[in-house]
């Protein structure tokens, strides 16, 4: 009589690594502690005290042919491969990107330009002005210490104080 023998652990740890990978083919993953390999791909963070600029540069020409000022509170995220560049001698590479908010872990890079061969390229790492502060978000009107959200009579420009609304229990 043969019977198959049922899956042994690491048998079945392998089957769901393969399955996991196959499903999250078109994911891109920016940290460095998932998935982590060598594939020309780059994830760049901009912070209030290190606000950057990213520049792609055409090594030939020294022409840049990206740049993105990375908001503060963003990070850019972009991967190169090299093919599906629309000229074969020009520009035979293809570099896909996004902007994403800062430490964003998965995500599919949306965007794509065609570039030169990975001999032809350099990328620069600028430093703007610190510190450079995000904008700020749209509830942030509503802050205690916000001159908007303070009543009129406790403004700069003044007024009656309200009427009290209680009375003294010990007059």
């Amino acid at each position: 009589m043969n019977a198959t023998p049922a899956p042994t652990f690491p048998r079945l740890v392998r089957s769901l690594a393969v399955m996991t990978a196959v499903a999250l083919g078109g994911c891109y993953s920016p940290s460095p502690h998932l998935f982590n390999t060598s594939t020309d791909t780059f994830t760049y963070e901009s912070t209030t005290m290190r606000p950057i600029t990213i520049t792609v540069i055409d090594v030939r020409t020294e022409e840049p042919f990206f740049r993105m000022e990375v908001p503060v509170g963003k990070q850019l995220s972009f991967d190169f491969e090299e093919s599906g560049g629309d000229d074969p001698v020009l520009r035979p590479a293809k570099m896909s990107w996004s902007m994403w908010d800062a430490g964003k872990r998965f995500g599919s890079l949306t965007n794509s330009l065609s570039v030169p061969d990975k001999t032809c390229r350099r990328i620069e790492y600028t430093l703007r002005n610190a510190p450079e502060y995000a904008p700020q978000p749209p509830q942030a009107e509503m802050r205690v210490g916000d001159a908007s959200s303070k009543p009129e009579w406790a403004t700069e420009a003044g007024g009656p104080p309200p009427a009290p609304t209680s009375s003294r229990l010990y007059e």
